[in-house]
């Protein structure tokens, strides 16, 4: 495994130590029963200003007997070790295998003394590793936990996604502390008609201690803590979440509440736990849900999109909105004034997200065609999310690792055009919004209504030779995301004409209305919303009232 290969695939920067933390990742989890189609889902977002959007592919791989493998920091970069490599390892794309075998994360750091920092593996190695080992979820988690004991663990607390077509798991670790090599950790098999989700809080509490069929954990996951002065109860009442990642402001308000704006959205139900993430209760939000209807893709990718709309932590209706009605804020979370502390809130869909995807797993369709990567660059909120499958054998040119930096701007790199258009739109939001996401939706339904017919095309080749169904699906996917690199730039210059200098030109069906002699016909000049007028009078009076006289 070259380092490359170890640094490039993009997660988190986890801020431990010296740094604040950083909060981003969002995951939701969808069983087989819960979907709309029979599919397993699972969702991720990469949220990090240090993070360029980009997806890699590795091919499978023979290798001799004793064959070593360096492993480089997954954020430092930093060697860390040797770690012996298997004899053969399996082909991915991102965070899914060739045998539709799914994995992400989002970190909860946890204790901070439980960081073992000469371990040789770190979250994300665990992952890619792991993904280049399992054939199914439950070997997937097996394989995490023989490496963890084998070579030590030197990230903070994590929560793992661990899906395959047919069952999805939930899975949480956190180390040990300084030269203690291995983890301790807890694994639930979520519902088959359920949803779950996760972001950045650890979210698994008491769990069945016989039940090995929908749960797993490490040998010592209670022991250790007791041993530590963590907990002193009855097995049966151990809490991981509770001992291990206590629950605090920052959790409530910056990770549960992005899972309960999911939750309530699937279950109405849920709308109450809203007091848990205002501080007023302690009723902490259940693992998972059982949704009131079906979950299609389309609505994982609204979810993917959400910005707490229609509820009391809603970004678009306050000063910070304005002026044109901004659905984020920028960063710093935290700020001080006159000596006090205030924060904004965090969203799933940010200016933050450097990448996002939701993988779709299938158990009727071959593999190489059952798993889909549905993958996006940039903010959720303007994205698209173009398919590729796990059976093909290279990224489209616009993902892939090396067209561009985070200090190089490149045309020819998605994850640029994105961030160009989306930049446009942050400074005209509630106008730009509309423009975009209605090409947006156009280009994505699109790509859902041609579906079935590309894949009866790629089976019909598949039964002929699954190398002519990987060439077919690898061409469907680079040309599919060219044609999106094209119109995503035509948008941008679309929205830089109509929107020019603050006013507005008129157009109709994306075509701009002249004087028939070549000039904007009745430019129009919208200024700001009434709200915003009124705040500028309580902040300088007359200085702008208009003389009477």
């Amino acid at each position: 495994m070259k380092k490359s290969y170890i640094h490039r695939i993009s997660l988190i920067i986890i801020g431990i130590l010296h740094l604040q933390f950083v909060y981003g990742g969002t995951n939701i989890l969808v069983g087989k029963d819960a979907s709309e189609d029979g599919s397993t889902f699972c969702t991720y977002s990469a949220d990090s200003y240090y993070l360029y959007g980009e997806l890699s592919f590795y091919p499978n791989a023979d290798y001799s007997k004793y064959t070593m493998m360096d492993i480089y920091g997954w954020d430092t970069h930093k060697y860390q070790g040797k770690i012996e490599q298997v004899a053969n390892t399996y082909a991915v794309l991102g965070n899914i295998n060739e045998h539709q075998v799914c994995i992400t994360e989002s970190t909860f750091g946890g204790r901070k003394e439980l960081i073992d920092t000469t371990g040789v593996l770190d979250y994300g190695n665990l992952i890619y590793i792991t993904l280049q080992r399992a054939k199914t979820a439950q070997e997937a988690i097996q394989v995490m936990s023989d490496l963890v004991n084998r070579y030590g663990y030197c990230s903070s607390g994590e929560t793992f996604s661990i899906a395959d077509p047919n069952e999805i798991w939930i899975m949480e670790m956190i180390g040990k502390g300084p030269d203690v090599k291995g983890a301790v950790w807890v694994a639930l098999r979520v519902p088959d008609d359920c949803v779950s989700a996760h972001a950045n809080h650890s979210r698994i509490t008491t769990f069945p201690l016989n039940d090995r069929a929908n749960c797993r954990y490490s040998k010592d996951v209670i022991s250790f803590a007791k041993e530590m002065g963590y907990f002193d109860g009855r097995n049966k009442e151990f809490n991981f979440s509770e001992v291990y990642d206590p629950v605090s402001f920052n959790a409530r308000r910056f990770c549960e509440s992005r899972v309960w704006s999911i939750f309530r959205k699937l279950d109405p139900t849920t709308e109450k736990y809203i007091d848990y993430i205002l501080g007023k209760s302690n009723e902490r939000l259940p693992l998972w849900i059982k949704p009131q209807k079906k979950v299609s893709l389309l609505e994982l990718k609204n979810l993917m999109r959400d910005h707490f709309e229609n509820t009391p932590l809603a970004l678009n209706n306050d000063v910070g909105a304005e002026p044109f009605g901004a659905e984020y804020r920028y960063e710093p979370r935290f700020w001080e004034i006159n000596g006090k502390t205030y924060f904004n809130e965090t969203p799933t869909a940010s200016p933050k997200n450097a990448f996002s995807f939701i993988a779709q797993m299938r158990n009727w369709l071959p593999n190489k065609i059952g798993g889909v990567l549905w993958f996006g660059v940039d903010d959720a909120t303007f994205t698209v999310y173009i398919p590729i499958y796990c059976g093909t054998n290279s990224v489209p040119t616009c993902f892939s690792v090396g067209t561009g930096s985070l200090l190089k701007f490149s045309w020819e790199s998605a994850y640029w055009v994105f961030n160009w258009v989306s930049n446009l739109a942050y400074g005209k939001y509630k106008y730009m919004a509309e423009d975009i996401k209605k090409v947006q939706s156009d280009f994505e339904q699109k790509l859902e209504d041609n579906l079935e017919v590309v894949e009866v095309a790629a089976q019909s080749l598949y039964k002929k030779s699954p190398e002519y169904a990987t060439r077919f699906l690898t061409e469907y996917s680079e040309n599919q995301a060219n044609i999106m690199m094209r119109e995503w730039k035509a948008l941008g210059e679309f929205l830089m004409v109509k929107y020019t200098d603050g006013n507005i030109k008129r157009e109709r069906n994306g075509k701009f209305i002249d004087n028939g002699w070549g000039i904007p016909e009745n430019i129009q000049t919208p200024g700001y919303s009434e709200e915003y007028y009124k705040r500028i009078i309580e902040t300088t009076g007359d200085k702008y009232i208009v003389p009477e006289n």
